[in-house]
């Protein structure tokens, strides 16, 4: 299951970062455990962007 989150985030690094997935897999474990941390942070707040563009457009109709 490791290994499938793992994969997730080489993911989300190369179509937001532009990196190849084995760039980020070859990071020092730190610096993975860091881009994990701003990659959580990052779709945190376009979740909380988008939650609210939904109530405002639904407040439109």
């Amino acid at each position: 299951m490791e290994g499938e989150a793992e994969a997730n985030y080489a993911y989300y690094a190369l179509h937001k970062f532009r990196w190849k997935p084995s760039e980020f897999l070859a990071l020092d474990p730190f610096e993975q455990a860091f881009v994990v941390a701003a990659i959580d942070v990052r779709v945190d707040k376009e979740k909380k962007e988008a939650a609210a563009a939904k109530r405002k457009s639904s407040r439109r109709k």
